[in-house]
């Protein structure tokens, strides 16, 4: 069950500013629940299912996903949200809707797809994610989108804080059409989402790298957060066997991290004297933070992944043939459209520039699941055909 929202800065189902297209509520549902039921039951959101998180060519085994990485992001922003007083419904809501704008093959399908998209704006996946819920779902009579409310929008477009200077071209449209008000910070739910994400891919990075064998028990548990987190496990349970041992000690890690949001973010609300939603959002700075011991250590821990994890050399040579994949992929819809699925063809056809051609072209690579890509790639190009032409190293061990 959901907390009850207590603080005076939670967001107010009542008090919402609605949605594009007005619609009667339920009388069931909040509001807020309701997009996040949208959310959930979305194309966007299964395909979540078979994209990277990391690795590639998992399927079948223990590593994350997008959609796996999702539902963890979930679960923290709520137990924060709770702790907090916030709306955990519309915290849930931000939380598993975040990664929806995200490419086949991480950020390494978004870093090629944005190469090939700079003549025509360029690529952000968080802008992404705005154009999915706005406008490329498409299964309600009355509207295309989810027509999710003012602050499940805002949260999507601002939960890393304001958004100013040149503004990716899916955000840019649809804030033309619709103020998300993006020169201020997100709401206090929103920017436990944010929160969440960090604490989520970091904790089960650590995870995944050491199933894969990119690094080793010995190894984490010199790094900052994490190795107090051994050694209070070695001492409550000397023998533990190591598949255990590694898991009593990552739950650790993620309760040092939540406590810390928590304890932190609760000493800024009360030291800013907050009344309510619009004062966060007015403050100039976040309320919802790492104390700044903690953010430190986490830069430690993070150089660590991103060294031995993110750009190991096994990694690596997936990401390059990730990036194949894409390229091959783009210029090929671009010269043959007539390739692009049937019920996108009445939009090829409307489209008037090169440049509104290579847009779509970029929304339907983007919404791909990584062996959806492989698979187009090999039926058209004749590339690897499937996850098992791909590399080995990142068997489950």
């Amino acid at each position: 069950m959901t907390a009850p929202a207590t603080s005076p800065i939670a967001a107010r189902p009542a008090a919402s500013r609605g949605r594009r297209t007005p619609e009667e509520e339920s009388a069931f549902r909040s509001c807020f629940q309701r997009d996040r039921d949208r959310i959930i039951h979305s194309s966007a959101f299964r395909r979540l299912k078979h994209k990277t998180q990391v690795f590639v060519a998992h399927e079948g085994d223990y590593f994350r996903t997008r959609l796996s990485h999702s539902i963890e992001v979930a679960q923290v922003a709520r137990t924060i949200s709770g702790a907090l007083g916030l709306n955990g419904e519309l915290t849930e809501a931000v939380a598993l809707a975040h990664d929806l704008g995200h490419t086949p093959f991480g950020h390494t399908g978004e870093d090629a797809l944005h190469r090939l998209m700079q003549p025509y704006g360029g690529f952000d996946h968080n802008a992404q994610a705005i154009r999915i819920v706005t406008a490329l779902e498409r299964h309600y009579a009355e509207f295309d989108g989810l027509n999710l409310t003012w602050e499940t929008l805002e949260g999507l477009a601002k939960h890393n804080g304001p958004v100013t200077g040149d503004l990716p071209y899916a955000l840019a449209e649809y804030a033309a059409l619709h103020d998300l008000q993006l020169h201020t910070h997100a709401s206090a739910e929103a920017q436990v989402a944010a929160l969440a994400d960090d604490i989520a891919y970091n904790n089960h990075d650590l995870h995944d790298g050491l199933r894969a064998g990119l690094f080793t028990e010995a190894e984490v548990a010199g790094l900052p957060i994490v190795g107090p987190c051994y050694a209070e496990v070695d001492r409550l349970y000397p023998g533990l066997d190591a598949y255990r041992r590694r898991h009593e000690a990552l739950r650790r890690v993620f309760g040092v991290m939540v406590a810390d949001v928590i304890d932190t973010s609760r000493a800024i609300i009360a030291e800013a004297g907050l009344r309510d939603i619009d004062a966060v959002r007015t403050l100039g700075r976040p309320v919802i933070r790492f104390s700044p011991v903690l953010w430190s250590d986490l830069q430690g821990v993070r150089r660590f992944l991103f060294t031995r994890m993110y750009r190991a050399p096994k990694v690596m040579v997936q990401r390059a043939q990730a990036t194949n994949v894409v390229d091959g992929l783009f210029p090929f819809y671009m010269e043959q459209p007539e390739h692009l699925p049937r019920r996108w063809q009445g939009d090829v056809d409307a489209a008037k520039t090169t440049t509104e051609l290579a847009r779509l072209v970029s929304d339907y690579i983007a919404g791909m699941t990584d062996r959806f890509a492989l698979a187009q790639h090999a039926r058209h190009l004749g590339g690897p055909g499937g996850a098992g032409s791909w590399p080995d190293e990142m068997e489950r061990r």
